[in-house]
């Protein structure tokens, strides 16, 4: 089946042909200039392996057409962009996108993340996130697979409890007021909350309404390890691998993170938004 990473890697293939073809020049001789074996040349223009930077600049240089070397290197980077829409993320439904969270749980040792508006999924509860679920399943007609994503859900936090792992995570206060779910839902939540902050593999952070910020905080993220980033947005989510993108996305968190609070500071912005639901 295609996706949207392939189609972008065909695109930039034909791109490349154009450029060869604009040239007059086949695809032996290309790789004979290059000094490569001339089944890369008819990979990359067909589509079947994925170009270097350093690739695209000498393919650009050796059809004379250095300056095309920047357009190609563009391409590349929407490419591994991996932009991918919510139909086709949750195609197969909200537990196998979940299960997909679960994996790159048990590949990762550091995950690093901010939320302006939700509790990170690897502290919610079960009704919480059965909320979180099906605020994305009525926005667009989406998976009602709730239960079962719910329950892969939980399992991801198994992680937390695993020795050797990290999870460096910052919230917006205003997330602990958000009123995704009654408020008997949200009160557990908090509480759950607040016991997250004793686990030694969790440093979990809060920036306090009206704290002085250095950037701003448009929207979530989760970094794992040096790897990649995934970014969601209301259409997409994101999944970038370049490591500009990826160093880009670590200063972003240390500027809220110099911003946010921890341990009983951050104790007590949970028990003051607690205290607003007036429920025992």
């Amino acid at each position: 089946m295609s996706t949207d990473f392939q189609r972008a890697r065909l695109s930039l293939g034909v791109r490349l042909r154009e450029l060869r073809t604009e040239a007059g020049v086949n695809g032996r001789d290309l790789a004979a200039r290059l000094g490569w074996p001339a089944s890369k040349v008819s990979k990359l223009e067909n589509g079947r392996q994925t170009a270097t930077p350093a690739d695209l600049q000498a393919w650009a240089e050796a059809l004379g057409r250095p300056e095309a070397a920047a357009e190609l290197k563009g391409r590349l980077q929407g490419l591994a962009s991996r932009y991918r829409g919510w139909k086709r993320v949750l195609a197969g439904g909200h537990r196998v996108r979940q299960e997909t969270g679960v994996a790159h749980s048990r590949e990762t040792t550091v995950t690093t993340g901010y939320e302006p508006a939700i509790v990170p999924g690897m502290f919610q509860i079960a009704e919480y996130a059965r909320h979180v679920l099906t605020h994305a399943t009525n926005l667009d007609d989406g998976p009602r697979d709730i239960d079962e994503g719910v329950r892969a859900r939980l399992r991801r936090q198994e992680s937390l409890y695993q020795p050797g792992k990290r999870f460096r995570f910052i919230m917006a206060e205003a997330a602990l007021y958000v009123r995704i779910c009654p408020p008997e839902v949200l009160a557990a939540q908090l509480d759950r909350l607040g016991g997250v902050l004793g686990l030694d593999t969790v440093e979990l952070g809060i920036v306090p309404i009206g704290a002085p910020v250095t950037v701003i905080p448009k929207h979530g993220f989760w970094i794992f390890d040096d790897r990649f980033v995934t970014v969601e947005t209301w259409n997409a989510e994101m999944c970038l691998e370049e490591p500009a993108d990826i160093e880009l996305y670590r200063r972003i968190w240390g500027k809220l993170h110099a911003a946010a609070v921890y341990g009983p500071a951050a104790h007590r912005l949970i028990a003051r938004a607690r205290s607003t639901l007036a429920i025992s």
